[in-house]
């Protein structure tokens, strides 16, 4: 034993060097890989979680087409796009000639604020220090400009990296768009290969959770990201047609609320108030009943979109994913984050309940093997 003992520890020092020495240049390649995929791994994993939201749809759409996918894909493709960017579009418009007008009117000192009406001084007397400071601002901006130059400073420097995060969310929302249609247009082959992953880092449960994790893109997507834009878009219309300054930032605005699961109504009720001061009461009132009719229809989308079952998230869930996926990732990260959180959520659930039922399981084997 003892004349084989050197050899024998030779031999394993040279395996687990060449053991070493392979993880070592699989670690570099994947780093390599990642960094290389780096500026990309938010537009794919958004791309994969619309692929797997919309495949149903279509699926519906390469039947319409009897079979042609290609024809399919161009077709789905034009649709997402066109509903994406032709409302984006519009609100880029009103917001750089909002800010135009802002400029033009803050440099002249003209009214900017148009002064409050005759209605505010029947309002309750809470709102006087507000009403005041809308008399001040209509009469000289530059005055309460001066006495609130911190505040607007903070507000100002926040709004614009908001509004260049939005231009990069969207060019980055109309890439995965296109990603998504290419990944639905090889979805048999790309669904195997996704049930061998899971099956592979995970067991035998693996297609389960492969299942939780279709069910879950898809209700959180429909269920309250589809009922988010669903309501920023009826809003959105109300406010252009009805001629609400700053609609586009108030739009967007609404559209935040709402993935958050806060609503639009901070944001609509105080702008029906304020249209029922400066505009004529038949286009306020038309405008507060859209403005009531957006906020039902949010009792109406959701049991519709996400049918009888149970929520796939509390909607604590849901808020700390969109705030967070906001802060962290921007844009894109409002509607991604709420997906990746609930879906850890979901399998975080699936592992307790799966832990729960192993040992029934082994009674079960047991029992059989009896």
């Amino acid at each position: 034993m003892q004349q084989n003992s050197p050899t024998f520890n030779i031999f394993n020092f040279e395996k687990i060097a060449d053991i070493l020495i392979r993880l070592g240049v699989l670690f570099l390649l994947i780093g390599w890989c990642y960094d290389i995929l780096k500026p990309f791994v938010l537009i794919i994993v958004w791309a994969i979680v619309i692929a797997v939201a919309f495949s149903p749809i279509y699926e519906r759409v390469v039947k319409l087409f009897k079979g042609k996918k290609i024809l399919a894909t161009i077709f789905v493709t034009l649709i997402l796009l066109t509903i994406l960017v032709v409302p984006s579009v519009l609100i880029t418009q009103s917001l750089y000639e909002e800010v135009n007008n802002f400029a033009q009117y803050y440099q002249t000192n003209e009214h900017l604020i148009p002064p409050p009406g005759e209605t505010t001084k029947n309002w309750p007397t809470i709102t006087k220090p507000i009403v005041e400071i809308w008399a001040s601002a209509s009469e000289d901006l530059s005055k309460v400009a001066l006495k609130y130059t911190e505040q607007l400073k903070t507000v100002g420097s926040w709004l614009l990296l908001s509004l260049a995060g939005i231009g990069k969310g969207i060019l980055q929302f109309i890439v995965s768009i296109i990603i998504a249609m290419g990944l639905l247009l090889y979805s048999e082959s790309l669904t195997k290969v996704s049930k061998n992953i899971f099956v592979k880092l995970i067991g035998n449960n693996g297609e389960h959770y492969a299942e939780v994790t279709v069910i879950t893109i898809r209700n959180v997507v429909k269920g309250f990201l589809g009922v988010a834009l669903i309501q920023a878009l009826m809003i959105g219309i109300g406010f252009f047609l009805a001629g609400v300054p700053f609609a586009g930032i108030f739009t967007i605005i609404c559209l935040f609320l709402a993935i958050i699961q806060v609503g639009i109504g901070p944001v609509a009720i105080p702008v029906v108030i304020y249209m029922y001061s400066v505009t004529d009461a038949t286009t306020a009132t038309i405008l507060a009943i859209w403005v009531g009719i957006t906020l039902i229809s949010d009792n109406i989308l959701k049991p519709i979109l996400l049918g009888r079952g149970n929520p796939p998230a509390p909607m604590l869930v849901i808020f700390l994913g969109a705030i967070g996926g906001f802060i962290y990732n921007g844009f894109i990260g409002l509607f991604l984050g709420a997906v990746i959180l609930t879906l850890g959520y979901k399998f975080f659930l699936s592992w307790i309940d799966m832990e729960n039922d192993e040992p029934q399981i082994e009674e079960l084997q047991t029992e059989t093997e009896e």
